[in-house]
């Protein structure tokens, strides 16, 4: 009963151990799952965060360039009202003075007409030949003629005012019109330039979030490894601990067994001492029998008188011969009892060794598959971490490749619009010209606009 029990024991704490293996590793992978979920989520949590930071720079963005389109046209519709005032000004002043040049040049026809007229009555006055009617007559042809000339050179200066007065509106508006191109190209640079800072502002936020997710990719790679390994050698080291445990315990068995067996072996060398005992007897009761029977013969063969000598003679036979059996069973219980004590010596000094050879092996199989284990998850970390330094570089290459080709779109953008807008302002000065050469101005002293290099 004792045993069964004993029995029963150790299979309810081999069941324990291997319950406790069983719900360890459960519990390692629910570490590792719930670990997992988590750093899933910190990632999610990271890339949404990022993502809505481009999404505020790229509205931020659009609502700049929205206000400095607005501002930009509310400038040039400023500066138009102020070069149409500016255009009206110089309009009037040239006005006012031809209409003073032209009223000094009246005075001065009037004056010249009024002394003209004097001298050729003084001159009439003095020439007594000539009839009086022939006289008026003469002063006033010389009237005509006097006011045919004023009245031509006061059509010319008019002319030559009118000629004035356009061609300096048109010079005016020539100059407006340069002054407008420099300010559509002082506008698209703006533009441009805003255009471009704010795209290196978004490069340098992507670059900041690829180094970012990066070290957070690495950080958890690393928390994820490292909790792995923790793990590992925790159960590692219940399992070195369960063996050193199982080793203890199975010394303890044999232990037992061998002080069991000690404590059993003198009630079998007594059974075994009976036994011989037993067969001493038998052995001497056969050989009582033998001689009662040998004594009958003799004394039947023999003549009464020399009974007494046989019966001394066969007397003393069997007592020589109990004697030695008696020595013999003597020398078979010491010879047994030596047998037995050194068979169960040497029987339970093998099942020693025999149990620490097995413990031993059984202890190198267990560390082997330790370090197999530590090898594999070892590995398995190593190509975790090439594979993550491979889509780490793929990424920044991708990403490098897709802020290179944004900068070369943006360069081209910015080269096509600043030749269209020098094509069209150069086309519009060629229309203008030539609209000036077709109403007689010839070529206008202009203003050079500053041709700068915006690329």
């Amino acid at each position: 009963v004792t045993r069964q029990i004993h029995e029963h024991e150790q299979e309810n704490e081999l069941r324990e151990q291997m319950s406790g293996y069983k719900r360890m590793r459960r519990q390692h992978q629910k570490q590792l799952i719930a670990l997992e979920n988590k750093l899933k989520a910190e990632m999610d949590e990271h890339r949404l965060k990022l993502q809505k930071e481009v999404e505020t720079h790229a509205n931020n963005s659009s609502i700049e360039l929205e206000k400095l389109a607005k501002k930009q046209v509310a400038v040039m519709e400023k500066e138009a009202k102020a070069a149409a005032a500016d255009e009206k000004k110089f309009q009037q002043q040239i006005s006012a003075q031809q209409k003073k040049d032209l009223a000094t040049f009246l005075e001065s026809q009037k004056k010249q007409y009024k002394l003209c007229k004097e001298k050729i009555k003084e001159e009439m006055n003095e020439d007594h030949s000539t009839p009086k009617k022939e006289k008026q007559e003469r002063i006033s042809k010389h009237k005509e003629n006097l006011q045919h000339t004023q009245a031509e050179e006061e059509a010319h200066l008019l002319s030559q005012q009118r000629l004035y007065y356009d061609k300096n509106c048109r010079f005016f508006k020539r100059k407006t019109m340069i002054k407008r191109h420099e300010m559509e190209q002082q506008n698209i640079r703006e533009e441009l330039n805003k255009k471009r800072t704010q795209k290196e502002m978004e490069h340098a936020m992507l670059i900041r979030h690829d180094e970012s997710t990066r070290e957070l990719e690495y950080r958890q790679l690393h928390t994820l490894q490292k909790l792995r390994m923790d793990l590992i050698r925790l159960q590692h080291q219940t399992e070195l601990e369960n063996q050193l445990e199982y080793n203890k315990r199975r010394e303890r068995e044999l232990h037992r067994k061998h002080f069991m067996e000690l404590r059993q072996q003198p009630k079998n060398l007594k059974a075994m001492e009976m036994q011989i005992k037993k067969q001493f007897q038998d052995t001497c009761k056969v050989q009582t029998k033998q001689y009662k029977a040998l004594k009958n013969h003799q004394l039947e063969v023999t003549p009464k008188s020399e009974h007494k000598t046989i019966l001394k003679s066969l007397k003393d036979e069997q007592t020589r011969k109990l004697a030695i059996l008696a020595e013999q069973y003597e020398q078979s219980i010491n010879e047994m009892m030596a047998s037995q004590a050194l068979r169960l010596d040497e029987a339970q000094e093998a099942e020693c060794q025999a149990l620490r050879l097995q413990l031993q092996q059984e202890m190198e199989l267990l560390n082997a598959y330790q370090s197999k284990i530590k090898m594999q998850t070892e590995a398995q970390h190593e190509r975790e971490l090439q594979k993550l330094e491979q889509r780490v570089s793929l990424r920044r290459a991708h990403l490098e490749q897709k802020i290179e080709e944004e900068l070369a779109a943006l360069q081209k953008e910015r080269s096509e619009r600043i030749k269209f807008l020098l094509e069209r302002q150069e086309r519009e000065i060629e229309t203008f010209d030539m609209e000036s050469l077709r109403m007689g101005f010839g070529n206008l002293v202009t203003l050079e606009y500053p041709k700068e290099d915006y690329r």
